[in-house]
């Protein structure tokens, strides 16, 4: 749905359309103007500042979110492409005070260094995970091969993700968690 307001000191019309949402669980319904990115609806307008903006072009993947449980760069869609979708972001993926299994391995295998890139990492290989298509190191490392890490952390971040992905993990508890089963977002 759509209604057009007028702009402070012109003639010209904008037009403002509803959409609605579920991020991170929560039903939103928002009024956002066409051209707005759901990167820069989750950061400047819902306050979701996990999401990151680095590059604006697709090219870092800071702003990696999930849609529908599918990873993508929220800077190259528009928010209102994304209507009646469930968003998850960096902050979604933790049950309360329980981290995901990424967030744990991430930790554990010290997979992040300045942090600026840990979100859409996370949200990439929570993706990657739900995708079902790695099997090994080399497949990890391919499928991630869109999110930059300028401080290197590579191996530690392949590491932490192999380490869900063969059930390495333990839970909050200290009890082993399965390996990881495509499709189960959050975790």
């Amino acid at each position: 749905m759509s209604a057009v307001a007028p702009t402070p000191g012109s003639a010209l019309a904008v037009s403002v359309h509803t959409v609605c949402l579920t991020i991170n669980g929560r039903r939103l319904s928002i009024e956002v103007e066409a051209w707005v990115t759901l990167l820069d609806l989750l950061r400047e307008r819902l306050d979701l500042i996990g999401t990151k903006k680095g590059c604006d072009h697709g090219q870092c993947g800071a702003c990696t979110v999930l849609v529908d449980g599918r990873r993508i760069n929220s800077c190259l869609t528009l928010a209102v492409m994304q209507d009646g979708k469930e968003i998850t972001t960096v902050e979604g993926l933790a049950q309360g005070e329980v981290l995901h299994p990424l967030q744990r391995a991430f930790i554990e295998h010290d997979a992040f260094q300045c942090g600026y890139c840990t979100p859409g990492q996370l949200c990439s290989a929570v993706g990657l995970l739900n995708e079902g298509q790695a099997r090994n190191r080399d497949q990890v490392r391919e499928l991630m091969s869109g999110n930059i890490c300028r401080c290197c952390a590579y191996p530690q971040i392949t590491d932490a993700v192999m380490s869900v992905l063969q059930g390495e993990e333990q839970d909050g508890g200290g009890a082993s968690i399965q390996p990881w089963i495509p499709g189960t977002v959050p975790g």
